[in-house]
């Protein structure tokens, strides 16, 4: 069976993703992945493999310092990301991904952000002697850290609120709640403040943040249509600012520090908006457990 462009498109590329990957790799690894599934046997578990091996060239590249090196060092890795994409994208193409092929492919991205990173830092603090540099390293080790436990934890919570909700629910009636994201997610042009009067039992975590900030869903339906997520500074972008923009730019620190900056605005973002789901929450679980010990009308 010979795969087309489109099927890949189709079936491996996400609904939404970081802007990196979507305009800058996807592309490129589209076109990688249908030669690599058509004409090889080559496997996802050896593309990680792979791009372990570029992302440790590119670190190799880092500690030798001189811009020339800054330069091959960020293009190797921004190759190693490509094939980072592309093990995710073979695996859900052919439907040979493995459970140890998913934890292969986390572990060794951290593994090469820490190498990348001491090679980057270490190279510049040799070169220059600034301690700033071994700073920056602390740093982006730190913030790497930060971006994917804080993503776990913010997922578990909202996963803990909707079940809680959903077993309120269920104990006070013979039905299961719908959630509001949901509808959404399956259909991104319903207009929210029109879902409850279509559907009896929905419940909104969001209401309060689309209430504070309307225009954002006009911004978030743009980026939408692009395939593009709204958590526009993720651990992908932090990534590569640090390790391909600011050594091809000769300007570590400025962008570094500026990524970093940026990463935490929308890290804040994204908890200040849970903050107000965690409200919406309680007012949905107050208004169950009202109805709840309310007495049954007379007969």
């Amino acid at each position: 069976m010979k795969f087309t462009l489109e099927e890949v498109k189709s079936r491996t590329f996400k609904a939404r993703d970081a802007w990196w990957t979507v305009f800058l790799v996807d592309p490129l690894a589209g076109r990688l992945v249908v030669g690599t599934a058509n004409r090889t046997s080559i496997t996802p578990n050896q593309i990680t493999w792979g791009a372990l091996f570029l992302g440790l060239g590119s670190a190799g590249c880092f500690l030798m310092a001189d811009w020339k090196w800054l330069v091959l060092g960020a293009l190797l890795y921004h190759l190693s990301f490509v094939l980072d994409c592309m093990d995710g994208k073979i695996a859900r193409l052919k439907g040979n991904g493995t459970v140890l092929g998913g934890w292969l492919d986390y572990v060794f991205d951290r593994v090469r952000v820490l190498t990348c990173t001491l090679a980057l830092m270490w190279g510049q603090y040799r070169a220059t002697d600034k301690e700033l540099y071994l700073l920056l390293g602390v740093a982006v080790v730190f913030l790497d850290m930060l971006r994917y436990v804080d993503a776990l934890q913010v997922a578990k919570v909202r996963r803990q609120m909707r079940s809680e909700l959903t077993k309120a629910i269920e104990d006070t009636a013979s039905h299961t709640p719908v959630f509001a994201e949901d509808l959404l997610r399956e259909d991104p042009e319903l207009d929210p403040d029109e879902i409850k009067a279509r559907t009896v039992e929905v419940i909104d975590l969001q209401q309060e943040f689309r209430s504070r900030f309307a225009w954002y869903i006009r911004v978030r339906d743009w980026l939408r249509d692009h395939r593009v997520r709204t958590h526009l500074i993720s651990g992908i972008e932090f990534q590569m600012a640090v390790f391909i923009v600011g050594p091809l730019v000769n300007q570590i620190v400025p962008v570094t520090i500026g990524a970093a900056a940026l990463l935490l605005v929308f890290e804040f973002a994204i908890m200040y908006k849970l903050w107000l789901s965690s409200r919406d929450f309680t007012r949905a679980l107050a208004e169950i457990q009202d109805t709840e010990s309310q007495p049954a009308p007379a007969v």
